[in-house]
């Protein structure tokens, strides 16, 4: 084996290769084949290898009028791995950089691959070296970590050569002085050069592409070390910017004077390449970290530091490679709520609103993306429309590569009643009817569940209905006996207007679906539509004759004869049809009644059968020929007092008027309604005066047991039958006397004349002389009280006459 003091030389010989040109950048790429030679001491070769590499040369301000024999030349010059015979090769292939059209992606209707992942970062100014780094001079490398800073920046260059070759990492990893080095460096120098701080991260960054050296990095705290870099960099943007706008304003203002106007260009053109070097180191900062979050508890901690807020904030820039990068990382971090509030407070859909749409598709895309996690949220959705991108949105609805996610985004949009009508403002209700009437068999289901809800606002109903739009989409249905299309139609239905009528075409076709009940989805949402059809003029009777429908409707209502949705809608139908007089009392005669009764009984918990059978009743009330059936036959004003005080409000404001139209024709279910009413409203109070009665019943049983037609129990006796209970302890021969309470709510002279210190059992019991009646003979004062029966002198003493009753006089009352 061979020991290392036997190697003294090591040779080196490069040899050119072919030289073609980058497949999407204006760069010649130059090929060469590198081989090292280790030497012996007595100059054998001892061990060699060789190596296939690259360099490529960036040739970005190549235009039409270029000179392309003197760039050629220049460029052999300054590449020495290209051979000087090659000038006309490498003329040829410029020419062709030349006139080669740009492949920066636009908005195209065709369907392309999108990246889901940003891509790596490209080499920065300070990243490109002449030198071509190998493996085996890595110590040369560290020796210039140690030198004068521009060396530094060179020797960082060299070894991110080599760590973006993924063949490296495992040995540059193991050579812990290395980096070690690299992340004192970073920390003492990160301020001093941004292309140092760019490489050092560059080569952390090409170490985070993998798990496995995860754990290295965090026990460095890079993520620490860039964030912090990433926030003093944000900050120093600001003042850059707070300062060119300082001199573009006093530049505006003094427009004669060319000093101030050529030092706001000079400063324009110094800002733009110090932004360019930032965003480069930007790119790289947050790539890494983009790298580390892929552990939870790393993604929480970053979160804590503020990475939200540097990201929104880093969306005011126009790198597009930056911003794909930047609206990835906050894509991730949208999933959780935490973060997507802090979103929402630093107003990212405004944001957001430039990039919708824009040229790059890549970033296009990831924005849709973060923009659907984002639509989950309803005052995000409210945003949405604020800031104006539903138009933007419905627009990108022709652009196949967004298509999916645009539908979802609208979808989510229109679940908002406020927001359907905002779509009427746009063309989405025809391009959508276009890519439903024009797909296959089975569409996308966004873009139905976007179709469903939008049917669902009457004005966007309106304009789907228009022309042969609910022809067209009646025939799609039937064709493909798709649910999904017939739910549409059926929110189409239930809106008032002319739309309505156009369903009447269509009747047919639907009871024989309803009869068939093949496809059950299919024929519930036809049931629904049936039961929608509220049509004044349309003949209902006609119709449950023609098809036999009340022999069908009969064995639906049969308890457990069906699913709870199908029951709903058949009751819902049947509440339709008898606003007619003679498909109510048709209904009545087949024993609809009885069997609604019982379903009501069976589904007592479901809120909305209760309601609709509730409203069935409300229904034939009207009708003169099946109110006696319901007052009279049945039970349903029982079930109604019942239902009277349920928990559900509609159910309550439905039987509160079908009570008061039964009240208003019977007498005996009028009572009852008003002793129900009474009870309820007076429960407390009735619970109160039961209990006191209960008390009493007890000692009275003890001291009279054998007292007849004793009856204190209130549930035995009419409420309203029982004036006792009103006016208790003022009564006189079986009189009350509400007439004692006078005009100013008092209870008369009686014990404003008591001399203090006035005591009785009862203070609530008048005394047997003053009732307030007028006797026999006696007419009434102005007050309408009795007058005086016993003559004036007691009448003057009970008026405090002093005068006429000295005795009166003498207890001191003047």
């Amino acid at each position: 084996m061979m020991q290392a003091e036997d190697a003294r030389y090591l040779k080196r010989k490069v040899k050119g290769g072919s030289i073609d040109v980058h497949p999407t950048e204006k760069a010649l790429v130059v090929n060469y084949e590198l081989e090292a030679t280790i030497l012996g001491e007595m100059g054998d070769p001892m061990l060699g290898e060789r190596k296939e590499c690259q360099k490529i040369i960036r040739v970005k301000g190549l235009h039409e009028d270029s000179d392309l024999s003197t760039l050629a030349k220049e460029i052999i010059e300054k590449c020495k791995l290209i051979h000087p015979s090659k000038l006309p090769e490498v003329e040829q292939l410029l020419y062709y950089l030349r006139n080669r059209k740009e492949t920066a992606p636009a908005i195209v209707s065709g369907k392309t691959k999108l990246s889901d992942k940003p891509g790596d970062p490209a080499f920065g100014d300070g990243t490109e070296v002449d030198e071509v780094a190998n493996i085996n001079d890595v110590d040369e490398y560290l020796e210039m970590l140690y030198e004068e800073l521009p060396e530094k920046v060179k020797g960082c260059a060299l070894i991110l050569q080599l760590a973006r070759n993924p063949d490296n990492l495992e040995e540059l990893f193991q050579n812990e002085t290395v980096v070690s080095a690299l992340v004192r460096l970073l920390r003492e120098e990160w301020k001093r050069s941004t292309d140092l701080a760019t490489n050092i991260i560059y080569i952390f960054f090409c170490f985070s592409s993998f798990s496995s050296f995860h754990a290295v990095i965090l026990h460095f705290k890079m993520g620490t070390l860039c964030m912090t870099i990433i926030q003093h960099e944000l900050k120093k943007h600001e003042l850059w910017q707070d300062e060119l706008n300082k001199k573009k304003k006093a530049a505006d203002a003094d427009k004669n004077n060319t000093k101030l106007k050529d030092d706001y260009e000079k400063s324009l053109k110094k800002y733009e390449g110090l932004v360019r070097k930032q965003e480069q180191l930007l790119r790289v900062a947050y790539y890494l970290l983009l790298n580390l979050a892929e552990d939870l508890s790393v993604e929480l901690k970053m979160r804590n530091k503020g990475i939200v807020r540097m990201l929104v904030n880093t969306l005011d820039r126009n790198n597009f490679e930056l911003l794909i990068l930047v609206v990835s990382f906050l894509k991730k971090l949208s999933i959780f709520f935490e973060n997507k509030k802090e979103m929402v407070d630093l107003n990212i859909v405004e944001k957001l609103t430039k990039l919708v749409p824009c040229e790059h598709e890549d970033l296009l895309n990831i924005t849709i993306r973060l923009l659907l996690n984002l639509s989950f949220d309803p005052d995000i959705r409210s945003k949405v429309i604020k800031f104006g991108l539903l138009p933007k949105l419905v627009n990108l609805l022709t652009n196949e590569n967004h298509r999916h996610l645009v539908l979802s985004i609208l979808y989510h949009i229109s679940m908002d009643d406020k927001a359907k009508s905002m779509f009427t403002y746009t063309d989405c209700i025809p391009i959508a009817m276009k890519m439903l009437l024009e797909s296959s068999e089975k569409p996308l289901i966004q873009l139905l569940a976007l179709c469903i809800n939008l049917a669902a606002n009457k004005r966007a109903a309106q304009l789907i209905c228009e022309g042969p739009g609910l022809k067209l989409l009646m025939k799609r249905a039937f064709k493909f006996k798709d649910p999904f299309v017939m739910k549409m139609i059926r929110n189409l239905s239930q809106h008032t207007g002319p739309s309505k009528n156009l369903f009447i075409d269509y009747i047919s076709d639907l009871c024989s679906h309803i009869l068939k009940w093949e496809n059950e989805d299919f024929s519930l949402e036809c049931l629904g539509i049936l039961g929608n059809l509220t049509i004044p003029d349309l003949d209902y009777e006609l119709i449950l004759k023609e098809y036999n429908l009340i022999p069908w409707i009969k064995n639906k209502l049969q308890p457990g004869a069906a699913e709870d949705d199908v029951v709903l809608e058949v009751v819902i139908l049947v509440g339709t049809v008898c606003s007619d007089d003679a498909c109510a009392k048709l209904l009545a005669d087949s024993n609809i009644i009885h069997l609604l009764i019982e379903l009501l009984n069976a589904k007592q918990e479901d809120d909305e059968v209760v309601c609709q059978i509730v409203y069935v009743f409300y229904q034939m009330i009207f009708h003169e020929a099946t109110r006696e059936i319901i007052i009279k036959e049945t039970q349903a004003p029982a079930y109604l007092i019942d239902l009277m005080h349920d928990k559900n409000a509609e159910i309550r404001s439905v039987c509160d008027n079908t009570l008061d139209m039964i009240g208003e024709f019977d007498e005996e279910w009028a009572k009852k309604i008003q002793l129900e009413k009474f009870r309820w409203h007076n429960s407390q109070w009735l619970e109160m005066v039961e209990s006191r009665q209960v008390d009493e019943f007890a000692d009275s049983a003890y001291m009279y047991p054998d007292e007849p037609g004793f009856d204190p129990y209130l549930q035995d006796a009419d409420i309203l039958d029982r004036p006792d209970l009103f006016y208790e302890g003022y009564e006189n021969n079986g009189h009350l006397t509400p007439e004692y309470i006078d005009d100013a709510g008092t209870y008369g002279d009686f014990y404003l004349q008591q001399p203090y210190g006035y005591e009785t059992d009862d203070p609530y019991v008048r005394p047997e002389g003053h009732l307030g009646f007028a006797p026999d003979g006696h007419p009434p004062d102005v007050f309408g009280r009795g007058l005086d029966p016993y003559g004036s002198d007691y009448g003057q003493y009970l008026n405090a006459d002093p005068e006429k009753n000295p005795m009166y006089r003498d207890y001191g009352y003047r």
